[in-house]
């Protein structure tokens, strides 16, 4: 069975096509800035990239009536939880309205049902899916207070990705991953944790907004009382500080960059406060994993971790020193975006996984 996979990004649009698990082609498409910016909004780069994925598919002379399902990437939408959905006009509403917020991935839904050759109103020749969004929400009701009534936590993180290497870590392991507890750490450019308690999601920290570990470019949780300080000190704007959570945070705001094996070569060249700051980024990980595994009582069949930083071993292994004692170890490097798609689909495709419907 033919899948093809859509995955927009903010310069870029990835592509590929899969024969059941194969991968036959990928192919990535990047937009100059001033070529996306000619566009008021997301929504309105829809033709614009539908036209230039068609080009690609007409170069590889390859027949779209071939295609067994088309999947894009899950944009921002209401909170929902994780699995399979048919992309429908509920979806596509919230989607082209960015009623929930504004992102690339928000394009994903509708160019998968333009590909499978449907229109606004209904299902195309052959079935658009979308596959574990950044708003799943699995949360366990306890696990979504704060302190303040006013603030409950919100479930956005690397979904997708978790979910698939969790599916990966349990069949690794010989074993089902509905009957499987999992800390998973995605640690990349932004860093989320989850605990994974037979196949839900039912705590894990909001990368988006910093919360949780110090990463490359984010600042993870910070001490309250010195954020509001700074926040009132009258010294910046709410976009800065912002920005100084999410952006220029991290290993950016304490060593000037989000590159890892930058800040590896400075250690090996004897840079002490590089070395410091590192294990400063260790330490935080290994303790939103030591916190996950509390929430799941200490029940945890795997450690798991993925993304890119998860290529280096240095980190890893500093990670693994501290909670090596909670569970194995499993490691995942990098983040296949498109074949954890693709394999969604085909999960679908085969009756392994229910599609599910969007409701607003």
């Amino acid at each position: 069975m033919k899948i093809f996979a859509i995955n927009p990004g903010s310069t870029s649009t990835k592509i590929a096509l899969y024969e059941d698990e194969e991968c036959l082609w990928t192919d990535t498409q990047r937009y100059a800035a001033d070529v996306v910016d000619r566009f008021k909004t997301v929504t309105d780069q829809e033709q614009f990239r539908y036209d230039e994925i068609a080009k690609v598919l007409k170069t590889r002379e390859v027949n779209q009536k071939n295609f067994a399902a088309v999947v894009g990437r899950g944009g921002l939408l209401k909170p929902i939880k994780g699995g399979v959905y048919h992309v429908n006009s509920a979806m596509l509403e919230d989607l082209r309205s960015m009623k929930y917020g504004s992102h690339a991935s928000n394009l994903g839904a509708p160019l998968a049902l333009r590909f499978a050759g449907g229109g606004d109103e209904g299902r195309g020749n052959v079935p658009a899916f979308i596959v574990d969004p950044v708003v799943v929400d699995e949360l366990a009701d306890e696990a979504r207070f704060s302190g303040l009534p006013e603030m409950p936590r919100v479930s956005i993180f690397h979904a997708l990705n978790q979910k698939a290497v969790a599916r990966r870590a349990a069949s690794d392991l010989k074993k089902n991953m509905w009957d499987c507890n999992f800390v998973v750490a995605h640690i990349g450019g932004g860093i989320s944790v989850g605990a994974h308690e037979r196949g839900r999601v039912i705590d894990v920290n909001n990368a988006l907004d910093g919360e949780g570990p110090m990463s490359p470019d984010r600042s993870g949780s910070l001490p309250t009382g010195g954020l509001i300080n700074l926040c009132f000190s009258g010294k910046y704007t709410m976009p800065e500080v912002q920005k100084m959570i999410n952006g220029s945070g991290g290993l950016v705001a304490h060593l000037g960059t989000n590159n890892l094996r930058e800040v590896e070569k400075r250690i090996g060249a004897g840079d002490a406060k590089a070395s410091l700051v590192f294990e400063a980024m260790a330490l935080s990980i290994a303790k939103e994993i030591g916190r996950c595994a509390v929430v799941l009582k200490g029940e945890v069949d795997a450690v798991v971790l993925t993304g890119g930083l998860a290529y280096s071993d240095k980190l890893c292994e500093r990670i693994g020193s501290r909670v090596s004692f909670i569970a194995p170890l499993l490691r995942y490097p990098g983040e296949d975006e498109m074949e954890a798609l693709a394999w969604g689909a085909l999960r679908a495709l085969r009756g392994e996984d229910t599609p599910q419907e969007y409701e607003q």
